[in-house]
Protein backbone atom coordinates (compact mmCIF):
# COMPACT_ATOMS: atom_id res chain seq x y z
CA UNK A 1 0.00 0.00 0.00
CA UNK A 2 3.06 2.22 -0.22
CA UNK A 3 2.00 3.45 -3.67
CA UNK A 4 -1.63 4.24 -2.80
CA UNK A 5 -1.10 8.00 -2.73
CA UNK A 6 0.72 7.93 -6.05
CA UNK A 7 -2.12 5.93 -7.60
CA UNK A 8 -4.76 8.28 -6.18
CA UNK A 9 -2.92 11.28 -7.61
CA UNK A 10 -2.66 9.54 -10.99
CA UNK A 11 -6.39 8.82 -11.03
CA UNK A 12 -7.23 12.38 -10.00
CA UNK A 13 -5.06 13.85 -12.74
CA UNK A 14 -6.41 11.44 -15.36
CA UNK A 15 -9.85 12.80 -14.57
CA UNK A 16 -8.65 16.42 -14.69
CA UNK A 17 -9.60 17.09 -11.08
CA UNK A 18 -8.00 19.41 -8.59
CA UNK A 19 -7.43 18.27 -5.02
CA UNK A 20 -10.34 20.46 -3.93
CA UNK A 21 -12.66 18.95 -6.55
CA UNK A 22 -11.72 15.44 -5.47
CA UNK A 23 -12.30 16.29 -1.83
CA UNK A 24 -15.75 17.64 -2.70
CA UNK A 25 -16.68 14.54 -4.72
CA UNK A 26 -15.55 12.29 -1.85
CA UNK A 27 -17.28 14.44 0.80
CA UNK A 28 -13.98 15.08 2.57
CA UNK A 29 -14.16 18.24 4.69
CA UNK A 30 -10.57 19.29 4.13
CA UNK A 31 -8.69 19.05 0.85
CA UNK A 32 -5.49 18.88 2.91
CA UNK A 33 -6.50 15.35 3.92
CA UNK A 34 -6.32 14.36 0.23
CA UNK A 35 -2.91 16.04 -0.03
CA UNK A 36 -1.73 14.03 2.99
CA UNK A 37 -2.93 10.78 1.41
CA UNK A 38 -1.38 11.57 -1.97
CA UNK A 39 1.94 12.38 -0.33
CA UNK A 40 1.91 9.12 1.63
CA UNK A 41 1.73 10.85 5.00
CA UNK A 42 -1.73 9.48 5.72
CA UNK A 43 -3.76 6.41 4.78
CA UNK A 44 -7.42 6.47 3.79
CA UNK A 45 -10.14 5.04 5.98
CA UNK A 46 -12.01 2.02 4.67
CA UNK A 47 -15.01 4.27 4.02
CA UNK A 48 -12.91 6.69 1.98
CA UNK A 49 -11.26 3.82 0.11
CA UNK A 50 -14.70 2.54 -0.93
CA UNK A 51 -15.69 6.00 -2.17
CA UNK A 52 -12.49 6.25 -4.21
CA UNK A 53 -13.06 2.81 -5.73
CA UNK A 54 -16.60 3.77 -6.73
CA UNK A 55 -15.71 7.22 -8.04
CA UNK A 56 -12.88 6.02 -10.27
CA UNK A 57 -14.35 2.56 -10.97
CA UNK A 58 -11.17 0.80 -9.91
CA UNK A 59 -10.75 -2.39 -7.89
CA UNK A 60 -9.40 -2.57 -4.38
CA UNK A 61 -6.55 -4.79 -5.62
CA UNK A 62 -5.44 -2.19 -8.16
CA UNK A 63 -5.37 0.51 -5.52
CA UNK A 64 -3.83 -1.38 -2.63
CA UNK A 65 -1.38 -3.85 -4.15
CA UNK A 66 1.83 -2.04 -5.00
CA UNK A 67 2.84 -4.62 -7.59
CA UNK A 68 -0.33 -4.01 -9.64
CA UNK A 69 -0.53 -1.05 -11.98
CA UNK A 70 -3.65 0.95 -12.69
CA UNK A 71 -5.34 0.01 -15.95
CA UNK A 72 -4.62 2.46 -18.72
Amino acid sequence: MERFGEKLRTLRLRHDMTVRELAMKLNVNSHSHIVQIESGKSKPSVELLLKIMELFEVSCDRLLKDELELDE
